[in-house]
């Protein structure tokens, strides 16, 4: 089995894998549109996380990082996964076209659609970083997942650039330097 990191799974992978591959996914864009009242949030005043959303242009990439998971652990991490990714996630199966000269092959993510309940879906790309910056969850800071997950892009993937996270990054940068700083 292979899963696809795209969010966290970028910096914090915490179950063991046979191999990781860089590559991407078609069809889709990463948006700050889901809630987080369970790590990056809490009820009543949610963060903002990573899901992918479908795109009206089949080309659009998102960048990432595939794990192979050993037969034997594949019960055991997805038990763990689905935990991790409880408020609102569905595993789904898409194609995943790694970076080296490899075969395309199918491979499992995790995706907050539209349909759960903690779909917080588009606003103000500054309203987004607002919230981003005031929110606090039992993992930590918002703004510590946003840093992370931009880091983690620039370092994995630095020839490309993702619009609405390195926008958004710069949008709470500015919210935390009116405010006097991180």
């Amino acid at each position: 089995m292979w899963i696809f990191g795209y969010g966290s799974l970028l910096w914090k992978v915490d179950f063991p894998y046979e191999k990781k591959v860089i590559g991407y996914i078609r069809g889709y864009v990463r948006r700050f549109w889901q809630g987080s009242e369970d790590h990056r949030g809490i009820p009543g005043k949610p963060g903002r996380v990573v899901t992918l959303v479908p795109s009206d242009n089949p080309n659009d990439c998102v960048w990432g990082l595939a794990y192979k998971i050993a037969k034997e652990n594949v019960q055991k991490i997805v038990h763990q996964l689905d935990y991790r990714e409880k408020d609102g996630y569905k595993l789904t199966l898409v194609t995943f076209y790694p970076e080296a000269d490899l075969e395309p092959l199918d491979i499992s993510l995790y995706i907050g659609n539209d349909q759960n309940p903690f779909f917080l879906g588009p606003a103000p790309l500054r309203d987004i970083a607002q919230q981003i910056y005031d929110a606090v969850g039992p993992s930590g800071t918002n703004i510590e997942y946003l840093l992370k997950l931009a880091t983690a892009s620039r370092d994995l993937f630095p020839s490309v650039y993702d619009s609405h996270l390195f926008t958004l990054e710069h949008e709470v940068k500015s919210i935390a330097k009116e405010n006097g700083g991180l």
